[in-house]
């Protein structure tokens, strides 16, 4: 799934607009403490679930040290977080995506207007003529990599290099949705700041003021409350439909590896033909199945190799096919058959 299309879709502002963070106060203060003493690690890995705020917190990093050049400034070390007013110029420049110190790395749509399922290298290899450039800003060059899990395996090889051999006064701020899956060479040199999930009262507000919405509104409360820490998943929630369309995915993961056909047309009807919000409640929910299976199988991961890489390697072809269902309009029958039939391989 293409989480920006759906928030442009949506009305949701892109983190690079969003200026307030909801939670996260201890990973900020990491980020701030490390730049205020004057060594900051040159590469951050900052991972999480979907939806809860990474690359919020990662364009909020960029803006402050964009804004604040000198680490070791009154101004730094008075600063109790990485806040700055919205109005000030690297403020506006980042919002619009045109400050010459920041370098975003983040799926395109092609030539025919269709989004990639990858970061490219081509894209990646950006980075090389972006840290040389001595027609950028002066002073401090940030990356953002969001995210860091949709490099193909040219593009991790390409960003990989200029990690190992960081130019003067760089910052990369990579987000990753799974950071254990991220290539262990780029895991190596990263610092890694791991985010919990949102507390709902959190869920609440951050949504609230992503989508203009009111947060005493009983339906949002409702969405947060199912959302388990995701901001992205209680806005895709908001609709009933979308939570009771998730409630009866789940129902069905929880029988896996036996699957019903006549559940599985009954759920691809629900999907609609063209509805994406419908078609990112089903994903999202196959998401958090596999997510639990995963992290439960961590725990005694020598005993359970074979499982872990099973469905790591399922859900790889879910998301490519989810995307390409998407991007082409497809048919979501065929779809629902198909995820559940993989799952239910791997689970046997």
């Amino acid at each position: 799934m293409s989480p920006r299309q759906t928030e442009r879709e949506t009305g949701i502002p892109h983190p690079r607009e969003t200026s307030k963070l909801f939670g996260h106060r201890e990973a900020e203060t990491a980020l701030l403490t490390a730049y205020r003493s004057g060594r900051i690690p040159h590469a951050w890995l900052i991972g999480g679930p979907q939806g809860i705020g990474k690359a919020t917190l990662a364009y909020r990093m960029a803006r402050f040290v964009l804004a604040h050049g000198q680490p070791l400034a009154p101004s730094v070390q008075r600063a109790e977080d990485l806040a700055i007013d919205p109005d000030d110029a690297v403020a506006r420049q980042v919002a619009a995506g045109s400050h010459g110190g920041l370098l975003t790395l983040e799926r395109t749509a092609n030539d025919r207007g269709v989004m990639r399922t990858v970061i490219t290298v081509d894209e990646t290899r950006e980075t090389i003529g972006f840290f040389g450039s001595t027609a950028a800003a002066e002073g401090w060059r940030v990356c953002i990599v969001d995210t860091v899990d949709e490099l193909n395996p040219n593009a991790a090889n390409a960003l990989l290099k200029i990690l190992e051999e960081p130019p003067q006064q760089s910052l990369f701020l990579l987000v990753s949705h799974a950071p254990a899956r991220v290539l262990a060479t780029i895991q190596s040199r990263c610092r890694k700041l791991r985010l919990r999930s949102l507390a709902t009262n959190d869920v609440i507000g951050a949504a609230a003021s992503a989508a203009e919405l009111d947060p005493n509104d009983p339906a949002l409360r409702e969405a947060a409350e199912a959302s388990e820490g995701s901001v992205a998943r209680a806005l895709t929630l908001l609709g009933g439909d979308a939570l009771k369309l998730q409630q009866r995915t789940a129902a069905l993961l929880a029988r896996l590896p036996q699957v019903d056909p006549r559940e599985l047309h009954t759920l691809g009807d629900s999907l609609g033909t063209s509805d994406r919000v419908a078609l990112a409640a089903f994903i999202d929910g196959i998401d958090r199945w596999i997510a639990e299976r995963l992290h439960a199988d961590e725990a005694n991961a020598n005993q359970n190799l074979p499982r872990l890489a099973r469905l790591a390697e399922v859900w790889e072809k879910i998301v490519r096919a989810a995307r390409d269902t998407e991007s082409y309009n497809l048919e979501r029958k065929p779809l629902v058959f198909s995820v559940f039939g993989w799952l239910a391989d791997a689970t046997r």
